[in-house]
């Protein structure tokens, strides 16, 4: 674990569904060390994210939902890197629509476990926001990284496609909640926060019957 870490970027592009397309910042989590890593949704500039990653071993490309935003580098860092692109498999559909032609490498599965510089993160399938979203719990680091499934004020938006609202909130209630309250909510857009200061605000919605 000596040396492990949590590195952050922004990436800059769009998100387009149901017709629509809307200018979106992205979060780009790489988890790892000198040597090796795993970054966590290659949004929008792979050749960003190779600089950041420098010289070190890319041991996958994980990507927390299929969503164009999420996804689109994610070939191309592959091609650059040779690491796997990973995806739940509930979200083919959607990541058909960005890569017709380019199938993820590998599935995530709830409880999987993925190692990188001593660090597990354990796949926790938490659909809602897209069917085959997952969210990467690290003890070790005091961490999860949750893509677009709970932000900084709430859970991630349901009003488009493959979304809803009551399976999401479900899905925080049983998988984040759960979890110590001191852990560090890293999001798939804007800033992180915490599972103790989200879980008042949850209640409220869990209280009311989802």
């Amino acid at each position: 674990m000596a040396g492990a870490r949590i590195e952050h970027l922004v990436t800059s592009g769009t998100f387009s569904l149901d017709g629509g397309t809307w200018d979106v910042d992205n979060n780009v989590w790489i988890i790892g060390d000198d040597t090796e890593a795993v970054v966590v949704d290659a949004a929008h500039d792979a050749g960003a994210i190779a600089d950041a990653l420098g010289g070190r071993t890319l041991r996958a490309i994980v990507c927390t939902h299929a969503h164009n935003d999420h996804i689109d580098a994610a070939p191309e860092l592959a091609a650059r890197t040779g690491a796997p692109v990973l995806l739940h498999g509930d979200d083919l559909p959607l990541w058909k629509q960005t890569h017709p032609d380019r199938a993820p490498d590998g599935e995530l599965a709830d409880g999987q476990v993925l190692t990188v510089a001593g660090i597990e993160l354990t796949v926790l399938h938490t659909p809602g926001h897209a069917p085959g979203a997952v969210c990467l719990y690290a003890p070790a680091l005091t961490a999860l990284f949750g893509g677009d499934t709970l932000f900084a004020g709430g859970p991630g938006a349901t009003g488009r496609s493959y979304s809803d609202f009551p399976t999401i909130v479900g899905s925080i209630r049983d998988r984040l909640l759960t979890l110590p309250g001191d852990t560090v909510v890293h999001t798939g857009h804007g800033e992180t926060t915490t599972i103790a200061t989200e879980a008042p605000h949850l209640q409220e919605w869990i209280d009311r019957g989802f």
